[in-house]
This record gives C-alpha cells, structure tokens and sequence, in this order.
C-alpha cells in the first residue's frame, strides 16, 4: 500500500472517529439541542457528495470512511430532528 493511499486511510478513520463521541453524547442524554440542524444537513450532503465522488474515482478508502461518516452524520441530524 502506498503512502498516499495510507494517509487517506488515517485521514478517514479520524475525521470519521471524531463523529463517535458526538453521537454518543447526544443518543445517551437524548439531547440534540446544542447541535446545529442547518450544519448537520449540509455536512451531511457534503459527505453524500464525497461518497459519490469516492465511488466516481474508484478510491476504497475515500468510499469507506464517507460511508460511515455518513451513517454517523445522519444519526445525529434523525436525533437532532427528534430529540431537537
């Protein structure tokens, strides 16, 4: 694997951890009300618009780690909306 290839790897897994503790604040307090909607549904669609692009250029780790993001970014913009 080439460096570039395990920078990406790294760069993914980190920004996409970044999202866990954040979910697992707001799902344990029940709590979004802190959280911005309008940031979440566009860094939602940004991440969407990454994974397209991953899946586009054929790149695992860019299709992997924007896949999970998502999943994250989407369960804290649906507590948002509930919890809110």
């Amino acid at each position: 694997m080439d460096k570039a290839t395990l920078l990406g790897g790294l760069a993914g897994f980190l920004t996409t951890a970044a999202f866990i503790p954040q979910v697992w604040k707001t799902w344990k307090s029940k709590s979004a009300a802190d959280l911005s909607l309008v940031m979440f549904f566009v860094f939602s669609l940004g991440v969407l618009c990454w994974l397209v692009y991953g899946i586009m250029i054929a790149q695992a780790p860019v299709i992997f780690w924007n896949a999970i993001t998502l999943v994250l970014a989407l369960a804290i913009l649906i507590m948002k909306l509930k919890f809110g």
